[in-house]
């Protein structure tokens, strides 16, 4: 049993918010997410919530009704302007003690319920912004999968690029255009050429993905030319989101070569409104082990903690509803299910990667996981691995077919951990729906 595991965990305590105590509650008491949120269409100031079944608690709410111990009302400074980078750097103690007092607060029999009660508001009279100003974003490529059998489409004699097993692959992306869930996403113009043209034509994108990522959300800085060491590594990550890195893949097909991914990435990504804490993770950690015969990581990429407990073992899963599906009242459909267990790096080896040169990390930093599928058929995190490039188009129950993203598409991801002796913990949905590209 993890040392980190501790009452906030117990699976046996419910909440006297009855929505929280089902079973398959994205929210139950042992989750206790984080967001910026208000009531939707008030105008008013966004404002730190947490999630507790079908409801959200007002942070400063309860922070000025005097409310909250002085722990958590004091990791709450700061977050009046709307962001969670305040209490992102403070670190774990800050983290940890609103925790604990929302768990006493929320759990059923707590002395202060009727006091509490007031200042719940239920999610779906809310909207969402962006947790936190994300001053920075890099997007990893850490699923092994996924890069394998893309690297078969693009280079079927060479999938797998030696570097791939020694160093995080990554690149430096736009975070202005990160939206929160529930935002439309444009379908991109870029500039494309087919096999069978003279010179590239600029047009919408025929061929828009989407990607199945977690968002990572760091805390506590690390000063400029200072890396940050393994042992130290999840000391400055605060929790995870739900992340859509959409793609075009024909303008990426063009432009990728020789400095990777730039305008077939920058249009737009899609954020999950709901941050969750590595405290509510804590019971789906796993050991960090590399398939046999792969090379073990460098030594600053390792750690004897990185090994004992260094994975996540989370199912992660994309859902579709065609513009056609929802005209007829059909819910969305799930296309493909797998586990962040197979990612190739772990969270803390990102942060100690990315370090290691002396680049500075802050409080909001966003670094994507990289698009996160499964070793079997049929577990891509991608159209583009589901189809095969296009050649396999998926047929969905209407009779409609899919090898990209169609004008309409509405794409949802979901993910969960799951643990005998422990509470279902959920990441809540991130959905984007694609919007035509405008005409020039």
């Amino acid at each position: 049993m993890s040392p980190l595991i501790d009452h906030t965990h117990d699976a046996q305590q419910q909440s006297w918010v009855a929505s929280a105590n089902a079973l398959d509650a994205d929210f139950p008491l042992q989750n206790l997410p984080l967001a910026i949120c208000r009531r939707a269409g008030s105008g008013e100031a966004w404002r730190p919530g947490a999630a507790i079944g079908d409801q959200v608690v007002d942070l400063l709410a309860l922070r000025d009704a005097g409310l909250l111990p002085q722990p958590a009302a004091d990791a709450l400074s700061g977050t009046e302007n709307g962001t969670l980078n305040a209490l992102m750097a403070r670190g774990k103690p800050a983290r940890q003690a609103l925790r604990q007092a929302l768990f006493a607060g929320l759990a059923a029999g707590a002395t202060q319920q009727a006091q509490w009660a007031p200042h719940l508001l239920a999610q779906a009279e809310v909207e969402y912004t962006l947790p936190a100003r994300i001053g920075d974003y890099t997007d990893f490529y850490t699923g092994i999968h996924h890069a394998t059998t893309v690297g078969k489409l693009f280079r079927p004699d060479n999938p797998l690029l030696p570097n791939y097993q020694w160093v995080p692959i990554g690149y430096h992306g736009r975070a202005s255009s990160i939206v929160v869930s529930g935002q439309a996403v444009r379908r991109p113009l870029g500039q494309t050429k087919g096999p069978d043209e003279a010179i590239p034509q600029l047009r919408p994108s025929q061929r828009l993905d989407y990607e199945l990522e977690l968002g990572i959300f760091t805390s506590q800085a690390n000063a400029l030319g200072t890396p940050v060491p393994m042992e130290q590594a999840e000391e400055h990550i605060f929790g995870v989101s739900l992340f859509n890195d959409w793609s075009a893949r024909d303008v990426q097909a063009w432009e990728y070569q020789p400095l990777g991914p730039f305008l077939a990435k920058n249009f737009a990504s899609t954020l999950g409104p709901w941050v969750v804490t590595l405290e509510a993770l804590e019971p789906f950690r796993i050991p960090f082990v590399r398939p046999e015969g792969d090379p073990q990581p460098l030594p600053y990429l390792d750690s004897a903690g990185n090994r004992a407990r260094g994975g996540l073992d989370l199912q992660m899963e994309v859902w579709l509803q065609t513009a056609a599906m929802r005209a007829q009242g059909q819910p969305h459909v799930r296309l493909m299910q797998s586990s962040f267990r197979h990612s190739y790096w772990t969270l803390a080896q990102l942060v100690a990667h990315h370090t290691i040169n002396g680049c500075n990390l802050q409080p909001g930093d966003l670094l994507g996981s990289g698009t996160q599928s499964g070793p079997e058929a049929g577990q891509g995190g991608s159209l583009l691995e589901l189809s095969m490039g296009g050649k396999q188009p998926l047929s969905l129950p209407n009779g409609e077919q899919r090898s990209f993203l169609q004008d309409g598409d509405s794409v949802q991801l979901r993910a969960y951990g799951e643990r005998p002796g422990f509470r279902r913990i959920g990441l809540g949905m991130c959905e984007g729906q694609i919007l035509p590209a405008l005409t020039r």
